[in-house]
C-alpha cells in the first residue's frame, strides 16, 4: 500500500482489508475478538499506531484474535457507521458485538492492557 509512509506495515503485521459493505459477513457469529483498525492516508497519528505496532509486532498479536483494517478515506461509509471523528479509530468486537472504541492511539502499553482485558473477558460476560 502507498498510501501511508509506512507501506510495509500491512507486510510486516498482516490485517484483512475489509470494507463497510463486507463488514458484516467478516464479523461472523462465532465469539471470536476482532480489532478493526481504522486509519487514513497522510495521518499522522495512524502513523505513529502503525509505527509502535511494529516496534514491537510480538505484543500485538494474539491467537485468538482476528485484525482487519479499511482506510476510512477510500472507503467514507465505514466512517460514517460507526460515527468517527477522527483516525485512527480500533473498534473491539466480539463476533459481530462491538465491544468498545479505543479512539486516537492511547500507546502501546494502555492498548495492549485494554485488549487483555477483553481477552480474559468471558464471551457471554462481555457486553458493548
Amino acid at each position: 500500500m502507498s498510501d501511508t509512509t509506512i507501506p510495509r506495515f500491512f507486510w510486516t503485521f498482516p490485517m484483512r482489508l475489509v470494507r463497510e459493505a463486507r463488514l458484516d459477513e467478516a464479523l461472523a457469529e462465532d465469539e471470536r475478538l476482532r480489532i478493526l483498525f481504522l486509519w487514513g492516508k497522510d495521518c499522522p497519528n495512524c502513523d505513529i499506531a502503525k509505527g509502535q505496532i511494529l516496534l514491537a509486532p510480538e505484543r500485538f498479536r494474539w491467537p485468538d484474535i482476528e485484525w482487519l483494517h479499511d482506510n476510512v478515506y477510500e472507503d467514507p461509509q465505514m466512517g460514517t457507521r460507526f460515527g468517527l471523528h477522527g483516525v485512527p479509530a480500533f473498534l473491539v468486537f466480539r463476533g459481530a458485538r462491538k465491544l468498545g472504541r479505543i479512539g486516537q492511539w492511547p500507546g502501546s502499553d494502555a492498548f495492549v492492557a485494554a485488549i487483555e482485558k477483553q481477552r480474559a473477558a468471558e464471551p457471554t460476560a462481555a457486553t458493548g
